[in-house]
């Protein structure tokens, strides 16, 4: 018989740990999952629409196109976004390869301008049924040889095997890029949904040094975008782009520098370091940015002082680098909220020791669709949250609306999340109008 389950039913096991008794790298059962309506960060979507004038064809079933057509809707890129829906008789009758090159091109002569370029979608129907795609692009290409065509996917089965769907779409942002000769005083930075702020020591550094600096936010033409094919270095920060970086050396000959997000101040003097070296110019002092650092954070824990802090993945790549410099400037950080951890096992072990008490929750439990709100699980407390799915576990209005770093890197960037902090404890926000948006995340998106 079936029951109906009430929050009272329901406990912290298996949706929280003490990371002390956590294990790495999934401290969680894997199982049903649910997904939580703070949903702020980016989709495929929002990604593919980077590339400038480049419109999007998705390909599925009608009922899988929703979410989609909604996230395109709500950035305001409609005009540059199309669908072919897949029906029960197109599974039937096997014309599954002549639907998409119908639709492709019924999509194109009803466009009001030929589009450089198509990232079209295909869906996990297609791998199910054993579609042709190589046979697809390979017609594509020769009935449109003005426009560029790149494979793109809406898979949901590739999330927990080979490269996930967000890796996917991070290699295939670049893959329409075309050799050209390189230039040696060129570096792009890649793979991120933010342009990396131009005070970030990241940039200075690259810019002061008399190199040219390219991120896709700032190519406004596929012309623009184009030019990113001469750099001689690609800069990666985000770990899901380490792939396309790979992808770009082996077939554009651009080497590339995995500098990780960190915020332990050593790390991050050896990356800047790394950086200068790779091109050939003097190593900085950041003795002062350091000093910055530490101010800032002690005029932070001046305004928040005990404050219950909740950190959530969304905020930014490394929740565990963050949770342990907090920690040690004196912040009551009491949860972190991940599914897993990754590239932070040094952090992860140093936390175990330093911090045992510390709780990490899951975000994708079942039981998590009870365990969140100010009388779920938050035990009374009131938190300052530091991400959208902390915001809304917690229940808490006072949160740093932040996603996928937006831009902040380096001392630069911890200065700046500082100043959020306090922000975010002085200023209440409606949390429930901003972290229901799709996409949108800390309102720096578009």
């Amino acid at each position: 018989m079936l029951k109906k389950i009430e929050r009272m039913d329901v406990d912290e096991s298996c949706a929280a740990v003490r990371i002390a008794d956590a294990k790495f790298p999934a401290p969680f059962r894997s199982g049903l999952e649910y997904s939580a309506p703070a949903r702020g960060t980016w989709n495929i979507v929002h990604t593919g629409m980077l590339v400038p004038e480049g419109h999007e064809i998705f390909v599925c079933a009608a009922s899988c196109l929703r979410g989609v057509v909604l996230t395109a809707a709500e950035q305001g890129t409609s005009d540059r976004f199309s669908t072919i829906a897949v029906r029960e008789n197109n599974l039937l009758d096997g014309d599954m390869e002549q639907l998409i090159i119908d639709g492709v091109g019924d999509i194109l002569s009803k466009l009001p301008k030929r589009p450089p370029a198509v990232l079209l979608y295909t869906s996990c129907v297609h791998h199910f049924t054993g579609c042709d795609l190589k046979l697809v692009y390979r017609r594509l290409r020769e009935k449109y040889p003005d426009v560029d065509f790149t494979d793109c996917y809406m898979n949901p089965i590739m999330r927990k095997s080979g490269l996930t769907p967000d890796q996917l779409m991070r290699r295939q942002l670049y893959s329409l890029l075309k050799k050209q000769p390189l230039d040696q005083k060129s570096v792009n930075i890649i793979g991120n949904d933010f342009a990396t702020l131009p005070t970030s020591e990241l940039v200075t550094i690259v810019k002061e040094g008399g190199y040219t600096l390219r991120e896709i936010q700032d190519c406004h033409s596929y012309a623009e975008y184009q030019q990113m094919a001469t750099a001689s270095l690609n800069i990666v920060y985000n770990p899901a782009a380490k792939a396309g970086a790979a992808a770009l050396e082996r077939r554009l000959g651009q080497k590339y520098l995995y500098l990780p997000l960190s915020y332990d101040y050593n790390e991050i003097v050896d990356g800047l370091n790394t950086l200068c070296d790779a091109l050939h110019l003097p190593r900085k002092d950041f003795s002062r940015r350091i000093a910055d650092c530490e101010a800032a954070m002690e005029k932070a824990k001046a305004v928040i002082g005990d404050t219950p802090i909740a950190i959530d993945y969304t905020l930014c790549y490394r929740p565990l680098s963050l949770a342990r410099l907090l920690l040690r400037k004196g912040f009551n950080v009491q949860r972190v909220y991940l599914d897993g951890i990754g590239e932070e096992k040094a952090d992860f072990e140093a936390l175990q020791r330093e911090a045992p008490d510390l709780m990490l929750y899951a975000t994708v439990e079942v039981k998590m669709r009870f365990l969140h709100g100010e009388d779920a699980g938050a035990g009374g407390k009131h938190f300052l949250a530091l991400g959208q799915k902390a915001a809304y576990f917690t229940g808490s209005d006072n949160f740093v609306n932040i996603v996928e770093c937006g831009g902040l890197y380096g001392f630069d960037g911890i200065i700046r999340l500082a100043g959020e902090m306090e922000d975010a404890y002085l200023h209440k926000k409606d949390a429930r109008s901003l972290i229901q948006i799709k996409g949108f995340g800390g309102g720096c998106c578009l």
